[in-house]
């Protein structure tokens, strides 16, 4: 009795499931699904199919996908044709487009005729761009983009001849939105014009089937400060000290770009100096920005003269930074004194010559003061010496034993047109007994 009914649900089955497949199919399948651009604009790709005037359900099939992502029914009186918009379809991916008998109500009521399979590849994101000054305001960009991914649908239905991706230059300034700056094209460099930084600049690269953002640059403009010495001493190097403070834009995906400061380390930085008076600025030292846009370049001083910093024009891969300049300042040099004393030490016999010597730099010609402290008028009493060279010598003889003091006063000077300060020495003491 329990085999009799095991063999009776068994033919059951299989008479219910063939009733139900017969009534899914009862309506022919749709034939000859075709996909193409519906015009040159490549907004819409047109489906067509073939079948008896019967009510359709379009929709796009994933070929790794479980489900649908677009589904639109068409009445049976409509023609056999239907437009769907790009946006529709999913990006970079593979689809076809599935044609069946159905309704939105009664349900599918033939099995599926799909059209070829096609791919929805978005363009390539471009990167590596840099930009160059190409005249007054006008800027030449270039960049760079990866190869083509492999196409794993060779000549579908919907591949387009090569060279349709077009890149759309797009700039943001401050206070303003980001805004397309010149017309599509399909090279790898444009010229755009009235571009001075501050500014944001993108690339939207665009094909028949999505955008995509890239090659970015942030185009900065630079403030640069400086900390020059007012005095120093002749042939000995100083620290010029300062900061290149920047200011970029930052944009968001709405409204206007703002600007805003910033630093960056790696900023060439050259301090400039005019040999004599208006004469042309030259380099006295080289530098970078360190973290923070801080920078120390060592200067060795010769004659008076200005100096002043130039943060230079800095360009690379996505990022440049304009030129600035701190104001000039005059550094004074002083005289220096490398050499004083008395030859044979500072101790010596009553009766015996002594021989005072002082050498500077630079080395000049002038005429020096040999100056002793009187003890009485409480006042120095000056012997006027020739310096030959940069080193003047005195000879005296002491009569008297005792402490004494003496110094040299050097003059101030012309050097290259400009002042050079004078100096003076250390008190010398004499020890005479």
């Amino acid at each position: 009795m329990v085999r009799f009914r095991s063999v009776l649900s068994a033919a059951l089955a299989t008479v219910i499931g063939a009733t139900l497949l017969t009534a899914c199919s009862s309506d022919p399948v749709p034939t000859k699904v075709t996909v193409a651009w519906a015009d040159s604009t490549r907004q819409e790709v047109k489906v067509s199919w073939t079948d008896s005037d019967a009510p359709n359900r379009i929709t796009i099939e994933g070929v790794l996908s479980t489900s649908p992502s677009y589904v639109k029914f068409v009445a049976a009186d409509a023609p056999n044709t239907w437009a769907i918009p790009v946006s529709a379809f999913p990006p970079d991916g593979n689809y076809k487009v599935s044609v069946g008998i159905g309704t939105s109500t009664g349900g599918m009521t033939s099995k599926l005729a799909s059209s070829p399979v096609f791919d929805t590849s978005g363009p390539v994101r471009p990167s590596g761009a840099s930009a160059t000054p190409a005249g007054k305001g006008d800027v030449l960009i270039r960049w760079t983009v990866p190869p083509t991914p492999e196409d794993f649908s060779p000549h579908d239905p919907l591949d387009v001849p090569a060279k349709t991706q077009l890149y759309v230059p797009v700039v943001g300034r401050p206070g303003q939105p980001l805004r397309t700056a010149g017309p599509g094209t399909t090279s790898m460099r444009q010229v755009v014009k009235n571009l001075k930084p501050p500014y944001l600049f993108q690339l939207r690269a665009q094909n028949e089937w999505s955008t995509a953002v890239g090659g970015q640059i942030s185009a900065r403009s630079s403030t640069t400060e400086a900390s020059i010495p007012a005095a120093a001493q002749y042939g000995l190097p100083v620290k010029i000290r300062g900061r290149s403070i920047l200011q970029e834009v930052v944009c968001a995906d709405e409204g206007s770009c703002v600007q805003q400061r910033t630093t960056m380390s790696g900023l060439p930085v050259v301090v400039l100096t005019q040999v004599t008076p208006h004469g042309r600025w030259t380099p006295a030292g080289r530098g970078k920005t360190t973290s923070g846009g801080h920078y120390e370049i060592p200067v060795v001083t010769s004659a008076s003269r200005p100096y002043k910093v130039m943060t230079q024009d800095y360009s690379q891969i996505g990022s440049v930074a304009s030129q600035s300049t701190s104001k000039a300042r005059l550094t004074q040099t002083v005289t220096r004194i490398q050499t004083t004393g008395f030859l044979g030490g500072a101790m010596k016999k009553r009766g015996e010559t002594v021989t005072a010597i002082v050498v500077v730099r630079p080395a000049m010609n002038t005429v020096v003061t040999f100056q002793s402290w009187n003890k009485l008028t409480r006042h120095w009493a000056g012997l006027r010496v020739p310096m030959r060279r940069g080193t003047a010598v005195v000879a005296f003889k002491v009569t008297q034993p005792g402490i004494f003091a003496y110094r040299f006063v050097i003059p101030k000077a012309m050097s290259l047109g400009r002042p050079l300060l004078g100096k003076t020495t250390q008190t010398l003491a004499l020890s005479v007994r």
